[in-house]
């Protein structure tokens, strides 16, 4: 079986799904690893890397695609729209994909895919559940995203972190205010802490009050009370309490000197959680860093993939943070996937089994059926794909009712 790695083409996306140290989990799965010619530079890893550990190096993107059984991206399908028509005609029937794939997000840009024939299996939908901690890309990244975040406000602010007692006077510590408290929010909370700023944070779920407090935050509580949803995260709240929020950070946030926002929920729009009339409240030379303005954006004014000035306030709306640490996000990342493979691959076999809840949580579609509930629902039937001849000659490989061609 043969795993293929092709080059991401995303605009500015960095990252690499497999690193080289992945070849040694690889021969224990006894699969071979096929990568597409610089793969993996943008994140530090030459070609020459991963030959030294056993890798082969194809001719091009094309040979990738034609003889790999699975392949492996960071962004699959929707979650590449630049590049989703080149990489569509590439794949053929009965090939497995994986990576995130935007599934909830850009749901009706997976049709084609559905109707190659294709098996995609979407990582950021991967179950919140104990077993798949070690597969959860969304964590991994969002670990990434809110240390990030937090270098980036500081390089930007007009005021230090930390308290420094000199000759030419006492400095105070920057008052940094951190919007949503998942694993993005209290990464960033404990790095605005090593840096010596003093901390606070907000979240819809009073259960995580007590992990801002361990980190040596202040928790500061929303009115509205718990909106916690399916799986532990956030759920929608109404429009009454949404604003009552909104007022609650308004006052909030007047004397701080950083806000970073991280409050999301998932396969929806970023909620609007600072408005302008906040923006304008707050000291001249404050900082927002919002990420989330992939998804729209926490506070009104943000312009995602800009950085704009407002009263006085510099308001930063990062894309792809996590591409700006590339080696370290590439090795979480591999590591997230080849946890995965671990539970897919059976003696050099790929094997879904759709009782565990890792697969059949992140099974978006196979041989032109949507497997996902949500995505059913939202694109509805799908004409059954063509069969067309697989590239090579090879075996059909069976597992659980699932077949791929085998080279």
């Amino acid at each position: 079986m043969i795993v293929g790695l092709p080059r991401e083409t995303f605009p500015r996306e960095r990252r690499v799904a497999l690193t080289p140290a992945a070849m040694t989990t690889l021969r224990k799965l006894g699969v071979e690893l096929l990568v597409e010619p610089e793969a993996g530079a943008a994140a530090g890893f030459g070609d020459e890397s991963y030959t030294a550990a056993g890798a082969a190096i194809a001719a091009d993107r094309d040979d990738v695609f034609r003889r790999a059984d699975l392949i492996v991206q960071v962004r699959a399908a929707a979650a590449n729209p630049a590049g989703a028509e080149a990489d569509l005609a590439r794949v053929r029937d009965g090939q497995t994909l994986i990576g995130t794939a935007d599934a909830l997000i850009r749901t009706s840009s997976l049709v084609p895919w559905v109707e190659r024939g294709v098996t995609l299996l979407a990582l950021e939908l991967m179950p919140r559940i104990t077993r798949a901690q070690s597969m959860d890309v969304l964590s991994s990244m969002a670990t990434i995203a809110g240390y990030r975040a937090t270098i980036l406000a500081a390089s930007h602010s007009t005021q230090m972190f930390p308290l420094l007692m000199t000759a030419a006077g006492t400095l105070k510590p920057a008052k940094v205010f951190v919007i949503g408290a998942g694993v993005a929010g209290l990464q960033a909370l404990a790095t605005a802490k090593r840096l010596g700023a003093r901390v606070f944070a907000c979240d819809v779920r009073p259960a995580v009050k007590e992990q801002v407090e361990s980190l040596g935050g202040t928790f500061v509580a929303l009115p509205g009370g718990s909106a916690e949803g399916k799986g532990g995260y956030a759920r929608e709240v109404g429009e009454d309490v949404l604003k009552q929020q909104q007022e609650a950070l308004r006052t909030a946030l007047a004397d701080c000197d950083i806000v970073i926002c991280t409050a999301a929920v998932p396969g929806k729009p970023a909620p609007k959680l600072v408005t302008s009339q906040a923006v304008a409240g707050m000291r001249s030379g404050a900082v927002i860093v919002d990420l989330g303005a992939e998804s729209g954006g926490n506070c009104e004014l943000t312009k995602p993939g800009e950085t704009i000035h407002a009263s006085g306030v510099t308001i930063l709306g990062p894309l792809n943070i996590a591409s700006d640490a590339p080696r370290a996000a590439s090795e979480m990342f591999s590591n997230n996937v080849l946890a995965f493979l671990k539970i897919l691959i059976k003696d050099g076999r790929l094997t879904l089994n759709p009782s565990d809840e890792c697969v059949s949580g992140t099974l978006v579609c196979q041989a032109g059926e949507t497997k996902l509930p949500a995505v059913r629902d939202a694109i509805g039937p799908v004409k059954a794909p063509q069969q067309s001849a697989p590239s090579g000659s090879g075996e059909a490989v069976e597992g659980d009712g699932y077949s791929l061609q085998r080279d």
